[in-house]
């Protein structure tokens, strides 16, 4: 799966010797793309065949999870930067641009994205009152913005300003706001800003999930608007990115990247035994024979009985023939419904892409809708961003149980990734890898060092 793949990569660039075994016959498990159509049609148990109006079956590459880019993020892109540089290809340079997002960096440093190409994604929205609106993150776009009122509108551009010049190494431009004391909540308060204004603010700007963090301190929130207003002011549509042709082949990168660094790759290769002594894993038993390891990463299906249930989330993924509504036609976009909006718990997400990024057949769109699950009946839950799509002409409706490791893996060595969120960005997925990685070798992911390590094996001139 994807974070394995990734994690195989960077610990083979680490020097450790990586045996990579997937019971399945494809990379990246559960957060695979899909092709041709026909394959995705079975897979949800639909026995009629794709209607002639959608194409060709092999134009299409669906993600069954798809997420996007932060272009400056500070997570999954920085990797991927990482392993784009390592491999030393003319796409590298096109990603520099990209190097304080942590998949970023982490593709550059292993070169990775010299199979991709990514293309911007063309908005970003939020939900109000049952419309959307291109979420506003510039003064500019504040003023010129139909989210607020007049006088909302000059109390949120003073506090885009404030976040703009906020340094937390110089006292000047705290205005009173202590970055470790003075929590998020009350910095809304001093400017004055509404209940509306807080929820795009926090779950579209700051890409939180709950509104946990309004009792957080407030230094964390302002440089995720920062970092959201700044991978936005590089690109100007949106601040996300997404490869063509879909994610599929991000995990395929990073098994090459492992294999260049002495890893071995093994697909369609089943599982029969995690092999334990004294508390640790010591190897892996596959059709009678035993690969002896150290330590052992993987997610939570291969190890179900170290792992507890944490919820469910409900993903829907939806074929259309038209942009979304109210987005100007755009190619692709990410709306978010903030959970205050329709009463719940947690936020809605919804991702599109389409023809443009070469997922699907001429004139046809790709939406997938995600939410974490909350009652008895989830397809109700996603009503919301469904109205959004309609018309709709497939639906494919996936309820995938969410797990967590019972321990941190440290006494037995045994590493599992949690599962996917229904967020539709990399943030999440990347503070994984780095929790795995930390919890693994005992320091944190330094992106410093891979470069080094990278500039070891290749040498700097030739960066």
């Amino acid at each position: 799966p994807g974070n394995e793949c990734i994690l195989s990569g960077i610990m083979s660039v680490n020097g450790k010797k990586v045996l990579h075994m997937d019971r399945n016959p494809y990379y990246g498990g559960e957060s695979s793309s899909i092709t041709p159509l026909e394959e995705l049609y079975k897979r949800f148990g639909i026995s009629d065949s794709p209607p002639e109006s959608m194409g060709r079956g092999r134009d299409w590459n669906v993600d069954l999870i798809p997420k996007f880019l932060m272009a400056n993020g500070k997570n999954l892109s920085n990797m991927i930067v990482g392993v784009i540089i390592l491999l030393k290809t003319c796409f590298w340079i096109r990603l520099l641009s990209f190097k304080s997002c942590q998949l970023v960096k982490m593709l550059l440093y292993t070169e990775v994205t010299r199979y991709l190409d990514f293309k911007v994604v063309e908005g970003s929205f939020v939900y109000k009152g049952g419309k959307i609106y291109k979420v506003p993150s510039t003064e500019t776009e504040a003023l010129a913005s139909n989210l607020m009122g007049m006088f909302e509108k000059r109390r949120f551009r003073k506090f885009l300003v404030f976040v703009a010049n906020f340094d937390e190494n110089d006292p000047k431009t705290f205005e009173g706001v202590d970055p470790k004391l003075t929590t998020m909540g009350d910095v809304y308060k001093k400017f004055d800003l509404g209940q509306d204004v807080v929820d795009f603010t926090g779950h579209a700007l700051a890409l939180y999930r709950t509104d946990d963090y309004l009792e957080q301190p407030c230094l964390e929130t302002i440089n995720r608007i920062k970092l959201y207003s700044e991978s936005l002011a590089r690109y100007g549509k949106s601040p996300y990115l997404y490869p063509l042709y879909g994610l599929g082949e991000l995990p395929q990168g990073f098994a090459r990247l492992s294999a260049i660094y002495g890893g071995t790759y093994m697909l369609n290769k089943p599982v029969d035994e995690i092999v334990m002594e004294g508390g640790h894993v010591v190897g892996v038993k596959s059709e009678g024979e035993v690969a002896r390891c150290k330590q052992l990463i993987c997610d939570p299906s291969y190890i179900p009985d170290r792992v507890h249930k944490v919820g469910q989330v409900i993903r829907v993924i939806c074929v259309l023939s038209h942009p979304i509504k109210n987005t100007n036609d755009a190619n692709s976009c990410q709306i978010i419904i903030p959970q205050n909006q329709v009463n719940r718990k947690s936020d809605i997400y919804v991702c599109m892409i389409s023809y443009a990024h070469n997922v699907a057949a001429q004139g046809k769109y790709i939406a997938i809708a995600s939410t974490t699950v909350e009652t008895s009946d989830p397809e109700a839950e996603i009503e919301p961003a469904l109205e959004l799509l309609e018309p709709i002409d497939q639906k494919f409706v996936a309820i995938s149980d969410m797990y967590e490791l019972t321990d941190d893996g440290t006494e037995s060595q045994i590493f599992a990734s949690r599962s996917y969120d229904a967020t539709t960005h990399f943030e999440t997925t990347c503070n994984d890898i780095k929790d795995i990685y930390k919890r693994m070798t005992g320091s944190d992911f330094d992106f410093e060092n891979m470069k080094r390590k990278q500039n070891d094996v290749f040498g700097e001139d030739e960066q």
